[in-house]
């Protein structure tokens, strides 16, 4: 949000008072607020300043803060944050705002504001020659649907190209502002569709004077008929159906719980009565033999599945073992190798980050089958952490993975 600030002491009128209309207004405002609470009319009052005035004055917000019986920090304070308030001078027959927010944007604010940099001034804020118009830009003013559009006073003119703009900007700038119409400029009805209405396009059918009419006109040719026989035939009564109500003892449905109430239904006549919840069917099985149903003691427990059995220290992808050197690689800094780990690898014959980096895809897996890893070595990417380390240590592992090793 941008600094605001006062106009320059040069264009500041000395004093400032509200008229006989507006003073009389600004008493109605306050009236408006709780005892004591008088000086949240502050808003509503500097509105009423910059109406007279044209803009907000210092002498103005001194003035009301006098009325209301606040500090003039307190007034500053609200008109230099809302940007509803002009504190410089703008133009005396217009002030245009245009909306600059993404839906104006997308639909052609910017040349919006070119037009008013070609007849206004090229800077916002800033009045033409004759101190008649000026311009800003603002945010969004509400109108989206109807964009682009600009706010000028209290009024929006909506759905704008900038030739239509630069007309209305010639209006007023000739004193003709107040015979410019507002809202769409395109003869759309309000931000109905630019088709025309899709809908209720004939709202006759609807209104109650067309139905009272078809009533009376029904009544009158029921009069005027013939009886068909002595008495007219008596329509059986169909009482309302229940096929969409569900059964259900729930407190919101419950009749019992409204009040006052005339109908008391126990609490085990409604569980009756309600439509138990269905329940999953459980996934089909195999039937067992009978003579695995006669083998089974009775009572046994569920059988576990048995975990994959480790790969054999024999086997020939098992990698190759060293004794113990006297300096031992640091296989921790690997990530995924923990004490734990560290401690099997030792078992296994593995002590350096060499051998680690050695190692091929059958080697890797036996490894992992081992250590019951499920793709940890791979995901880790043991081999290319170990061949880092081995090259240049911690400084070499920082260049390829641009962290320091976990």
């Amino acid at each position: 949000m941008s600094v605001r600030r006062l106009a320059d002491a040069s264009v500041q009128p000395a004093s400032f008072a509200f008229d006989k209309a507006n003073a009389a207004s600004a008493k109605k405002w306050i009236a408006k607020y709780p005892k004591g609470r008088e000086q949240s009319a502050i808003i509503p009052l500097l509105m009423l300043a910059q109406e007279q005035e044209g803009w907000v004055t210092k002498a103005a917000i001194e003035s009301i803060c006098e009325m209301l019986g606040m500090p003039y920090i307190r007034g500053l304070e609200v008109a230099t944050f809302y940007t509803q308030y002009q504190l410089k001078p703008v133009g005396t027959r217009a002030h245009i705002q245009v909306c600059g927010t993404t839906p104006c944007m997308l639909r052609g604010s910017e040349e919006l504001m070119d037009v008013c940099r070609s007849k206004i001034h090229h800077d916002q804020f800033h009045t033409n020659e004759a101190g008649t118009l000026s311009w800003e830009e603002v945010e969004c003013l509400g109108a989206c649907v109807n964009a682009p559009m600009v706010m000028i006073f209290k009024d929006t003119y909506e759905d704008l190209t900038p030739e239509r703009l630069a007309e209305i900007i010639d209006d007023f700038e000739a004193g003709k502002g107040h015979s410019v119409p507002v809202g769409p400029q395109n003869g759309r009805y309000f931000s109905a569709p630019t088709s025309g209405f899709t809908s209720l396009a004939d709202e006759k059918a609807i209104l109650k004077t067309t139905r009272d009419k078809e009533t009376k006109a029904a009544a009158r040719t029921a009069k005027e008929a013939p009886a068909v026989a002595a008495e007219p035939a008596k329509v059986a009564a169909v009482p309302p159906s229940n096929a969409a109500k569900p059964k259900t003892d729930a407190v919101e449905t419950s009749p019992a719980v409204k009040t006052p109430s005339k109908v008391k239904a126990a609490p085990a006549a409604e569980k009756a009565a309600s439509v138990k919840a269905p329940q999953a069917k459980a996934a089909a099985k195999p039937a067992a033999t009978k003579a695995e149903t006669a083998a089974a003691p009775k009572n046994a427990p569920a059988k576990k599945e048995a975990a994959p059995a480790k790969p054999s220290l024999e086997d020939k992808n098992r990698p190759k073992g060293i004794s113990k050197p006297a300096a031992v690689d640091d296989l921790e800094l690997i990530s995924g190798v923990g004490p734990k780990i560290a401690a099997t690898l030792h078992e296994l014959g593995i002590f350096t980050y060499a051998q680690v980096a050695s190692w091929k895809k059958a080697e890797r897996e036996w490894v992992d089958g081992y250590l019951s890893f499920h793709g940890r070595i791979e995901r880790e990417d043991w081999v290319k952490q170990a061949k880092a380390l081995a090259k240049g240590g911690v400084e070499e592992y920082i260049r390829v993975f641009g962290k320091k090793p976990v």
